[in-house]
């Protein structure tokens, strides 16, 4: 009773194990490591800040507005700042003032900072877009790379078993003389290789799920796996295009074409507010102020004519409004000579103009030789995959007519041995070159416009 309880405890805890273990889909994988990819995180940061750029300059075409206060104490010989009269008594004085500025003329700087600010904030759009197309290429070659040491790992098995059989099939042939012991031990030296290869296989998908994994972030590797899902060679009408359409295309969608020529306009939008620091700048301003002293000694008005002056002290309130004033004007600035410092920097802009419009141009050489060399290699793995299994079927015929010849003694142990390797390779082989061909494949569809999907 003790060991029945043992083993269902066993069984239950086995089976809620696995139950744990979620099978991700390709479409699972791309939307998780795009939206949990530290790097992504990061550009997102990067975007933001871009967009704060955009409402500094807005910023610079409003007038500025700045209070200011004072507050004073003066023991001893002082000027009376009310009447200007020298004073040898404690005096507590209070400024105030506000003041206000704004740009009328910057040479046109302003309004080009804040089209870069704009420019730049797409720029930061297309940068951030372009990394996840990345990160969705990434994945898919991952995920693929999965897929593709799962099936070998099966087609290992599958010929382990087919091994097994023959094992069986050989000690009977031995135990009734048919043929010698030398050709079972042939037979278990086979066997032994291709339990040799199931452990690498084993090893190898595992290996290429954590790497999946850690491009998704998941980190609880021993509850993470792909679906088991079997993929058949996908039906594209991609090859209908021709590379230039296909190039022609990217062109218009591709966001790191769209970056790059967000780079040349930014630069060129650089050059243009460092030329506009050879142009003048006018400023306006208006400066509003009052104080306060308690020694402030205003004369009385209306005394008769010959009478010696008496003074009074107004209240706060009334020296704010009796000692305030305005002022007002406006400031041309014009640049003469700043040390070759405005004529270099416009220089260094001009060559910052010219070097993105080089990268853009080699970007869309790259994105051509991109393109070119998938067009290219969909046709040559897709031939590679049909040739794969043209051999494989001719493999296993001639495989077939070796067992036969084999189990009535007209084939020694290692011609056979020889012809169930062959197998061997060729279904590896078909495995192999089926991946390629379709992780070449999904690369140019994206390329193409087409999201990344296994249908």
């Amino acid at each position: 009773m003790k060991f029945k309880l043992t083993t269902i405890l066993l069984i239950l805890t086995i089976s809620f194990g696995s139950a744990q273990v979620k099978k991700w889909t390709l479409e699972e994988c791309v939307v998780y490591a795009v939206e949990n990819n530290i790097t992504v995180a990061q550009f997102e940061l990067d975007l933001e800040n871009a967009k704060i750029d955009k409402s500094d300059a807005l910023g610079n075409f409003l007038p500025t507005l700045n209070g200011s206060t004072t507050l004073s104490s003066n023991t001893g010989f002082s000027i009376n700042p009310t009447n200007n009269l020298p004073t040898n008594t404690t005096q507590n004085n209070l400024n105030a003032g506000l003041s206000t500025n704004v740009n009328l003329f910057n040479g046109l700087r302003n309004r080009h900072r804040m089209n870069r600010a704009k420019l730049n904030a797409i720029a930061n759009q297309y940068r951030l877009d372009d990394l996840k197309d990345d990160i969705r290429l990434n994945v898919a070659n991952a995920y693929l790379q999965v897929l593709s040491n799962k099936e070998a790992l099966k087609v290992a098995r599958a010929q382990y078993d087919v091994t097994e059989q023959d094992l069986k099939r050989t000690k009977e042939l031995v135990d009734s003389g048919v043929v010698p012991k030398g050709d079972l031990l042939e037979i278990e030296a086979t066997a032994a290789g291709q339990e040799q290869q199931i452990v690498n296989s084993e090893a190898l998908v595992q290996i290429s799920k954590i790497g999946l994994a850690q491009l998704l972030q998941i980190t609880d590797y021993a509850n993470f796996d792909t679906s088991d899902e079997a993929f058949e060679v996908p039906v594209s009408e991609i090859l209908n295009n021709s590379p230039n359409s296909i190039f022609a295309k990217a062109l218009e969608f591709r966001n790191d074409i769209k970056l790059s020529k967000s780079n040349v306009e930014l630069a060129e939008r650089d050059l243009q507010i460092s030329k506009g620091a050879l142009l003048p700048t006018l400023t306006g301003f208006a400066n509003y102020g009052t104080r306060y002293s308690d020694v402030a000694q205003i004369p009385v008005a209306g005394l008769p004519a010959g009478s010696p002056p008496e003074f009074f002290t107004p209240s706060f309130v009334d020296q704010l409004w009796i000692f305030d004033g305005v002022s007002y004007g406006v400031q041309l600035n014009v640049p003469i000579f700043t040390g070759f410092s405005t004529k270099n920097n416009i220089k260094r802009s001009q060559i910052a103009v010219e070097r993105a419009k080089l990268q853009l141009e080699q970007d869309k050489l790259d994105l051509e030789n991109v393109i070119n060399q998938a067009y290219t290699d969909v046709t040559t793995f897709y031939k590679a995959y049909e040739a794969a299994e043209k051999t494989l079927e001719a493999r296993r015929l001639a495989y077939e007519y070796s067992k036969e010849r084999f189990d009535v003694g007209l084939m020694n142990s290692f011609d056979f041995s020889q012809a169930q390797s062959r197998v061997d390779n060729a279904e590896a082989d078909v495995v192999r070159t089926k991946y390629d061909y379709i992780f070449r494949l999904k690369i140019l569809e994206f390329y193409f416009g087409l999201p990344i999907s296994l249908d």
